[in-house]
């Protein structure tokens, strides 16, 4: 049995309708009371069964919103742990539904902090594996796939670790890309002194390395850098090669340059040759300088020059045995010409001399030569001074016996100041030749060999002159006082008998009355044979006038110290 509420909403009133019109129908259909009850008893059955599942619905409701509530949270959690941040959620009072409006922006601000950090990480380890790529050579596109964050560490101090990886990866790379650099330029360089293919020599180690295009495109992988380093010592072991191919040859064209010869115009063909032989292999580097091509020209002109000096090699040898003979003659040294040249002609004839040998040897006789000219020459000096003294002594001698020597003429004045200056070097002659004595001596001491001069001992060529000279001084001197006492023999006769008429000329003038005074000729002879034939040649020196002849022209007062008595 139902009983009505006091009191109904409008639902319950909507019921009560149903139900007052559901009675009205029972009424008139005449349903009892059981029938009644147990349909009112169904009604209220199903109305509780539509309770009960609404709340479940609710209840279920409020369980997801708890749900997503604890996600939310959860996920703030997860990502400010991640982003390495602290979680600036804090739980707040209110409805459920309050509660998730105030986690949503806190997700959301955080979730593009997220993405955000996946970016940048990504974008780090994309270069990373990009440049880790290049250094091991694996040829990883530049086009780099997500290398894949793991997003449980999106953390700042992750991202700077990262982030100095990738620095120190780019200096890396610099470093390489300068030694690649490197590397390609010094190969550029040996290939332009060798002539050698550039391009095909680097595309052989990477093709990357003969592509001009963009420079940071070139390989830096390690095997690229072994292959690089390899290419460039061997490059310059290559060129060490070649510049010692090419400095033999070089050698030897001056060498047989040297010894046939050759003009200055010829050789200089070969001035880019030739210009190498003292170079060391680093100051190399004028392009093609070392190709093959030039080592070849060298070598064919060596062999040329070998076969046109078997020709000329007794040419020049026999031209070394004049240089040999003029240096010997130049200072006065005996050398037998015949017998060297009958000599060297049997050894080229007999083919049992090597030629090189040959003129190798006149060559270090030719500077021994010259050394003992060398050796020779102060001494030969004083010897042409002496025999330019025994030569204007011999001078004076002639022109002391000329009578008309005072006669005024064509160079009278230049024969009295000669015969002025003749008279004080022949004063000085017997210092000059003890001077030279010594000298000689000292020299055949130190050589322990005798000075020669034109095959004679020089010294005794001195002593036979000091003899023979003081054998004239010894006549000059006899026919001095013969006629100091001649004329005091003729003085005491005139004092005696009286003058007696002079039947000689006036004094002045020649025998010859259309012939001008004559100036004895200086004549250069020989050292040795002069002082054999001076005494004979200045037998009636001496002779002196006790007039002064009208034209004599004024000596210096000191005249009479310097002539000899």
């Amino acid at each position: 049995m139902t009983t009505k509420p006091s009191s109904l909403s409008p639902s319950r009133t909507t019921c009560a309708s149903l139900l007052r019109e559901l009675q009205l129908i029972w009424d008139e259909i005449g349903e009892g009371d059981s029938e009644r009850d147990k349909m009112l008893l169904q009604l209220e059955q199903e109305c509780l069964d539509i309770y009960r599942k609404k709340v479940e619905m609710t209840r279920k409701y409020r369980a997801d919103l708890h749900q997503s509530l604890a996600d939310g949270q959860a996920q703030i959690t997860a990502i400010a742990s991640a982003l390495g941040e602290a979680a600036s959620y804090s739980r707040e009072r209110g409805t459920l539904k309050d509660q998730l409006s105030a986690v949503k922006p806190i997700l959301e601000d955080l979730s593009l902090k997220k993405e955000k950090r996946v970016k940048d990480f990504s974008a780090v380890q994309s270069q990373i594996v990009r440049i880790s790529a290049e250094i091991a050579g694996n040829g990883v596109s530049k086009n780099v796939g997500d290398p894949g964050v793991n997003e449980r560490d999106l953390s700042v101090r992750r991202l700077g670790e990262l982030q100095s990886h990738l620095e120190e990866l780019h200096k890396e790379k610099v470093l390489r890309l300068q030694k690649v650099n490197t590397h390609v330029n010094t190969i550029h360089e040996l290939s332009v002194v060798m002539s050698i293919d550039f391009s095909k020599i680097v595309n052989e180690v990477h093709p990357s390395l003969s592509d001009h295009s963009s420079a940071h495109s070139k390989s830096i992988s390690n095997d690229t850098l072994a292959r690089l380093t390899a290419l460039t010592n061997s490059l310059k072991q290559e060129k060490q090669q070649r510049l010692q191919k090419l400095q033999d040859p070089g050698s030897k064209l001056i060498e047989l340059w040297n010894l046939m010869e050759t003009p200055i115009d010829e050789q200089k063909i070969f001035d880019h040759v030739t210009m190498l032989i003292s170079s060391s292999v680093n100051d190399v580097s004028r392009q093609g300088c070392l190709s093959l091509d030039v080592i070849e020209q060298a070598e064919v002109e060596v062999e040329r020059l070998n076969i046109l000096k078997a020709s000329k090699m007794k040419e020049l040898v026999f031209k070394r045995q004049n240089e040999l003979e003029e240096i010997y003659r130049g200072v006065h040294m005996d050398v037998d010409s015949d017998a060297a040249r009958q000599i060297l002609s049997s050894l080229i004839d007999s083919g049992n001399v090597n030629l090189s040998d040959l003129l190798s040897s006149m060559d270090d006789q030719i500077i021994k030569a010259k050394e003992q000219a060398l050796s020779r020459k102060d001494i030969l000096d004083k010897v042409e001074k002496c025999i330019f003294a025994f030569e204007e002594e011999k001078w004076l001698d002639e022109y002391e016996k000329d009578e008309n020597r005072y006669s005024a003429g064509r160079g009278a004045h230049k024969n009295l100041k000669r015969a002025e200056k003749a008279r004080i070097l022949s004063g000085k002659i017997p210092s000059i030749i003890e001077t030279l004595t010594a000298k000689v001596k000292a020299w055949e001491i130190e050589k322990e060999i005798p000075f020669l001069y034109d095959k004679v001992p020089l010294k005794h060529t001195l002593e036979e002159y000091t003899a023979q000279r003081q054998e004239r001084e010894e006549e000059k001197r006899k026919s001095r006082e013969q006629k100091r006492l001649q004329e005091q023999h003729n003085a005491e006769q005139e004092a005696l008998f009286g003058s007696r008429p002079s039947t000689k000329k006036p004094l002045g003038q020649s025998t010859n009355a259309n012939t001008m005074v004559g100036t004895p000729i200086s004549r250069r002879t020989p050292l040795g044979h002069h002082g054999v034939s001076a005494g004979k040649e200045r037998r009636e020196s001496g002779r002196v006038h006790n007039l002064t002849p009208v034209n004599y022209v004024a000596l210096p007062k000191d005249d009479s110290v310097s002539r000899r008595n």
